[in-house]
């Protein structure tokens, strides 16, 4: 089995900067919820929160999510869009109180708590750089001058871009050449490379979560949850440089098509706690720990090269070096961890909870986006050129991002049995801006409730605006551009619950 090293930063910011996904009350104000409690999302939010429970409740919350991708490079925009079914926080909470002012609850509950699917497209014609410059300073790091071991060692680019003539010897086959060549990058000065990339994600991470929460006297509410998070993702991307021209100039296109699964499990733990200091106000501190994953990657490339009347068209797959399978390598990765404290202000607040009038909560979150890490795995490759490259990968993430603030707020006004809520979220950039990287999020909810005789009924939509970059690759020596993406979202959700 061929071993891969094909990890990138982005793939650790993929599986970290994500809004909390929960219920459709949840959903409806802003996906806060730090303090407010008594919803079966604070088992993923902050389990203290679950203290307020002193009976049970069964929930099921299906979603239907919509995204859309706006994405510009050099000058030019595209549009893909996206429609999955999802679902949000599911599970039951059992709850119980005696005659001493104290209560206990458990929750045992599943959610979405990030949806990877989308799709992006973008092309231009880029005058700066080609594709196949990442190839020849791949060679050049490595220091390696032998087109025989060029052919064979770098299995899943550099060796398939060489075989198929996208890179050459300069001088062709002449025997005893030891420099290496782009044949597209000759177009950079006469008119540029038309360049087109197309990725389509897929999957998310699913979590099952045991929580438990104490409340004495409800004055002081202390919880925690164990979670158990699996994680699938796939993705399919192509990128195409081309001559835009009908001239034959040595090189018509040259492109490259890579396919990644990503899947594990992981495990992590929330703690919380919240106080009220006085009969309507609430205050709430919550940390989650980071998610410590175990992941296999499954990984092929292929390479189709047409030089026109110098080689023609040539096509090569990684797993022509592997026997026909695809590469394989197993790793752990550590997510950032998230501090979180939140306050609330409930309107009429009595125990009856049918007698509250409403309320307002926000949450301020803090995550730490540079301190995601990769690490070998005990039965995967612990070779020391491995250790050494996940060590240079951990640098570039701690070079590439930073902390950032995400800010939650809603509220609800209740009219006897019928519940109307609204809310707002704000996303901060998790980039550190090295190469023009700028990313946000903004989300505006509402929702309607219901609840009477035990049974309740909500649903909410939430609309997510955002920004971000795509990188169709990096360079060291030369400029690189990135596409950069407006994106747009729905999420319509529905819970549906009963007492038991």
């Amino acid at each position: 089995m061929q071993y891969l090293r094909a990890q990138e930063p982005a793939d650790a910011l993929r599986f970290s900067w994500y809004a909390p996904n929960g219920t459709a009350r949840q959903q409806a104000i802003g996906g806060a919820g730090g303090s407010l409690g008594g919803d079966i999302s604070a088992t993923f939010i902050n389990p203290a929160g679950l203290g307020f429970y002193k009976t049970g409740d069964f929930v099921l919350t299906p979603a239907y999510r919509f995204s859309t991708n706006k994405a510009s490079y050099f000058g030019r925009t595209e549009k893909e869009g996206r429609d999955v079914f999802s679902f949000g926080t599911s599970g039951v909470v059992f709850g119980n109180s005696d005659r001493k002012n104290k209560s206990s609850a458990i929750a045992l509950a599943v959610n979405q708590t990030a949806n990877f699917n989308s799709d992006i497209l973008y092309r231009g014609l880029n005058n700066e750089s080609s594709y196949s410059q990442k190839f020849l300073e791949e060679i050049a790091n490595n220091k390696d001058n032998d087109p025989s071991s060029v052919a064979i060692n770098y299995p899943f680019g550099t060796s398939l871009a060489f075989n198929t003539f996208w890179i050459d010897t300069a001088n062709g086959w002449t025997g005893g050449n030891k420099q290496f060549v782009s044949l597209a990058t000759p177009l950079l000065a006469h008119g540029g490379l038309l360049q087109q990339q197309t990725v389509k994600n897929r999957g998310g991470i699913t979590e099952i979560s045991l929580a438990g929460a104490f409340n004495y006297n409800e004055k002081f509410l202390i919880g925690g949850a164990i979670g158990i998070p699996f994680l699938h993702y796939r993705k399919e991307s192509t990128f195409l440089e081309a001559d835009p021209t009908t001239d034959d100039n040595n090189f018509d296109f040259g492109t490259i098509t890579e396919n990644l699964t990503t899947s594990g499990a992981g495990f992590n733990v929330k703690l919380g706690a919240i106080y009220k200091p006085v009969e309507y106000i609430r205050l709430g501190l919550a940390i989650h720990t980071p998610t410590f994953y175990s992941l296999t990657d499954e990984y092929n490339s292929s390479v189709t090269t047409n030089t026109e009347n110098y080689q023609h068209e040539w096509t090569q797959s990684s797993n022509d070096f592997n026997d026909g399978k695809d590469a394989e390598f197993k790793y752990n990765l550590r997510t950032p961890y998230r501090v979180m404290i939140s306050g609330s202000y409930v309107f009429r607040e009595v125990e009856d909870v049918r007698k509250q009038k409403g309320f307002v909560t926000a949450d301020i979150e803090y995550t730490n986006y540079k301190a995601s890490s990769y690490s070998t795995s005990n039965d995967g490759d612990n070779t020391q050129t491995t250790k050494d490259y996940l060590k240079s990968l951990n640098t570039a993430i701690d070079n590439a991002y930073k902390g950032a603030l995400n800010f939650r707020l809603g509220g609800e006004l209740k009219f006897t049995t019928f519940m109307v809520r609204l809310g707002g979220a704000y996303y901060g950039n998790p980039y550190k801006n090295l190469a023009g990287e700028k990313g946000s999020r903004f989300q505006l909810s509402g929702g309607l409730g219901y609840r009477n005789k035990g049974f309740f009924i909500d649903v909410a939509y939430m609309h997510t605006m955002g920004k971000d970059v795509h990188f169709p690759y990096r360079l060291q020596s030369s400029p690189f551009t990135a596409a950069t993406l407006k994106q747009t979202g729905g999420n319509a959700v529905l819970t549906i619950g009963f007492k038991i």
